[in-house]
């Protein structure tokens, strides 16, 4: 009951905390507003209560959804990227891509559901070691099944991108271990669901080695980082995409402003603060 008490304190201390940056965030974005383009989502984990930020309850993700495909301005990463180069007509609003990280069993079970129900498509990126060896994620994150995302596929909503095979952070790995990275998880996504993966996100958004770089270009259309900020249209390296994760905290109000390219300012000290965390990670 004790350790129960102290990490529900712990975790209400950075909530508080997180969301005072939020404000100066936004603060901050009324002396610089955001430049118009497009904004991609990121979400982790939907369904439970939120243990971690990347946590989001089912009837917040849901509410967040129904807003998205109300305002029309849901797009799947494809079209995103036709807009942004110019191949495809800029709308009247800025889109939005939603996209997913890792392959947690919640996404097919929970997240698809309502992705489906309004009709809002989405990218996922696997981690396939996990989904192969049913290996659990940080945070308690059990992975789905090959067989459910199979069938999350046939929703007509999902496409799946590669987020490397073990979660490895490219930087940090000699060439012939990046090839076999990308390669694995492009022919394991392949295999199971009849579509090779045309996107990529590098795990954690740690930026790659050069050689790291030109693998990736070599294997997929587009790559995606961090920063919690639009893509500027006729100005994005499609290989180093913008992405803004949503968190427990965002609620709706928040949610509202990322999607419209806000908050920049707490992604670039959380930025900071993760070079430091993941110096000496691996995966």
């Amino acid at each position: 009951m004790a350790q129960r008490t102290s990490a529900n304190l712990q975790s209400g201390l950075r909530r508080g905390l997180g969301t005072g940056l939020k404000a100066v965030a936004a603060a901050v974005d009324l002396v610089r507003a955001p430049a118009p383009g497009v904004t991609v989502l990121i979400y982790h984990r939907v369904g439970r209560r939120a243990a971690v930020e990347m946590d989001l309850e089912a009837a917040v993700f849901d509410a967040q959804m129904a807003e998205l495909a109300a305002s029309g301005r849901a797009v799947d990463l494809d079209t995103a990227l036709a807009v942004l180069d110019g191949t495809a007509a800029r709308p009247a609003l800025d889109p939005v891509v939603v996209t997913f990280d890792d392959g947690t069993a919640d996404f097919a079970e929970v997240a698809v559901p309502i992705l489906e129900r309004h009709g809002v498509p989405a990218t996922m990126y696997l981690a396939t070691a996990f989904l192969d060896e049913g290996r659990a994620f940080p945070h308690d994150g059990t992975p789905m099944s090959w067989a459910a995302a199979r069938d999350a596929a046939a929703s007509g909503v999902v496409t799946y991108g590669s987020h490397t095979h073990t979660h490895a952070l490219l930087d940090r790995l000699p060439d012939a271990a990046v090839a076999d990275e990308l390669d694995r998880s492009i022919d394991r996504i392949a295999t199971e669901t009849g579509a090779a993966p045309r996107h990529f996100a590098f795990p954690k958004a740690v930026a790659p080695s050069a050689a790291a770089d030109r693998a990736v270009r070599d294997r997929f259309a587009s790559a995606a980082l961090a920063g919690t900020r639009r893509n500027p249209y006729g100005a994005t390296d499609a290989y180093a995409l913008a992405r803004t994760p949503i968190q427990a905290g965002d609620g709706m109000g928040w949610f509202r402003r990322k999607v419209d390219g806000g908050l920049g300012l707490e992604d670039r000290l959380r930025t900071r603060v993760n070079r430091v965390r993941y110096r000496g990670a691996t995966t």
